[in-house]
């Protein structure tokens, strides 16, 4: 069966980052298989992220006081610049399915660090297995800097037992909250864990000397088991797969499906070994998928905001730290998850505040808005700004230009401009009467105009 226009932008949204135009054009016609298989086909070569950080590879324990400030400096603005190459990357990047995948588990082990080599690595590691094997990227993200040193593990000794790491693993990273574990599970999983580090150079070591060598009790197994051993046994529990599933369910179709489609996609899940493109291939197949109440029943989350409106127009951005505080005002600023739960979702997103942001957004990056914001926070960057504007630090607001430039020859050459169909291109559910109304009462002349009161529109905040 082909799928119409609406349709083919509902994958691309919900497997991309929205999809411009002229490929959308270019794509009329396909059907549901040739869509899936060409979403993969475009992501099946991992290309890690390159980032110069070799100038933040140095032993801070030979630094003075004063040295050791200045290097906190310079991590805070590679905190920086990794979130903005990540940001670009998602907005240039061909392989829009790996990408978006790398997004769900960027918030599945949400880490906050201020180690930017660490980011790097744990965000690469996510992006080499995005479409691979989930166990493998358990297993590596686990014994990651980025997660050792988020969750403790460094502190977990056998005389000494930290359990910070062992209780998430299973609460948050396999079988969700309160399925099959105890609190006897977790401490006997933190005496496994003991001895998992690593070097100064970012290397994962195990040492034996602070391991726990004795008999542990685990789900129902006994034996002496280590960390390994404690992975390989969270994946043999179907519980794994259908936590994952259900959590990927809601990620790609965003409302409650069938218990039948969620036993189906679990299973298969398991069967194929965790397999992540099964797993995504499978919900993205399914009817529920493509209905016609799955289509803009999402609110976006800041950043599938951002990252489609600078796709669709191909912004670029003069002063690319202004993205940084439109995250940070909009309660998503990637690499700084709130806590290892990681973001909210939904309407979660949506608040007094960030709601007129979000609604302002498109007038603001298209045609070169004013925000305000406030220079207080204990963000990295908020520091790096005050450092390099100078400020007094008792001014509470300041007003920036966002020094945006989208390009609207580009985007015009490639849409169809009557009114009727911009709307249709531009917003995925039915629009309101109330939206409907106002319109028709536009007095709009230009694609420019029309483009931004549509975007401005409650309606564009769903895909």
């Amino acid at each position: 069966m082909q799928l119409t226009k609406k349709q083919i932008q509902h994958f691309y949204w919900r497997a991309g980052f929205g999809i411009g135009p002229k490929e959308l054009d270019s794509l009329k016609g396909s059907t549901k298989t040739e869509i899936i298989d060409r979403l993969f086909k475009k992501s099946e070569v991992f290309q890690p992220l390159v980032l110069d950080f070799e100038h933040l590879k140095i032993d801070k324990k030979e630094l003075s006081r004063e040295e050791k400030k200045v290097f906190r400096k310079l991590q805070n603005k590679s905190m920086f610049d990794l979130s903005l190459h990540w940001f670009n990357h998602m907005t240039n990047t061909e392989q829009v399915l790996r990408e978006k995948i790398v997004f769900f588990f960027h918030d599945h082990f949400a880490v906050r660090i201020k180690s930017p080599i660490a980011n790097l690595h744990l965000n690469n590691i996510i992006r080499k297995h995005a479409l691979g094997s989930f166990g493998e990227m358990l297993m590596e993200v686990s014994k990651s800097p980025a997660m050792i040193s988020f969750l403790n593990n460094k502190q977990n000794k056998k005389d000494r037992p930290n359990e910070n790491f062992a209780r998430e693993v299973m609460e948050l990273f396999s079988l969700g909250r309160d399925n099959v574990y105890t609190e006897t599970d977790i401490k006997e999983a933190a005496r496994a864990f003991t001895g998992w580090s690593y070097t100064q150079e970012g290397k994962f070591v195990f040492k034996q000397k602070q391991h726990d060598t004795g008999s542990k009790t685990f789900l129902g197994r006994t034996g002496n088991f280590t960390g390994d051993d404690i992975i390989r046994i969270l994946l043999e529990e179907k519980q794994t797969a259908r936590y994952l599933s259900e959590k990927m369910i809601d990620y790609l179709i965003g409302r409650k499906v069938s218990s039948t489609t969620t036993d189906m996609i679990s299973s298969f899940f398991y069967k194929h070994q965790y397999d992540i493109s099964v797993l995504v291939s499978g919900i993205l197949a399914t009817n529920e998928f493509i209905a016609d109440e799955s289509i803009g029943c999402k609110i976006k989350s800041p950043i599938e905001l951002l990252v489609g409106i600078s796709r669709l127009y191909n912004i670029e951005y003069k002063e690319p730290k202004v993205l940084i505080q439109i995250q940070r005002k909009l309660n998503q600023l990637l690499f700084f998850p709130p806590n290892v739960a990681g973001w909210t979702s939904g309407k979660g997103w949506i608040d007094s505040s960030t709601l007129m942001l979000r609604l302002q957004l498109s007038s603001m990056l298209l045609n070169f808005g004013v925000i305000e914001w406030d220079e207080k926070g204990d963000m990295p960057e908020q520091e790096l700004i005050k450092a390099e504007k100078r400020r007094d630090k008792t001014q509470a607001k300041i007003e920036k230009r966002i020094k945006a430039y989208p390009d609207w020859n580009h985007f015009e050459k490639n849409i169809v401009s009557e009114e009727n169909r911009l709307v249709e291109f531009l917003i995925q559910p039915d629009i309101s009467n109330g939206a409907r109304v106002t319109l028709e009462n536009s007095d709009s002349q230009t694609l420019k105009d029309r483009s931004i009161e549509i975007l401005s529109l409650p309606e564009y905040q769903l895909y």
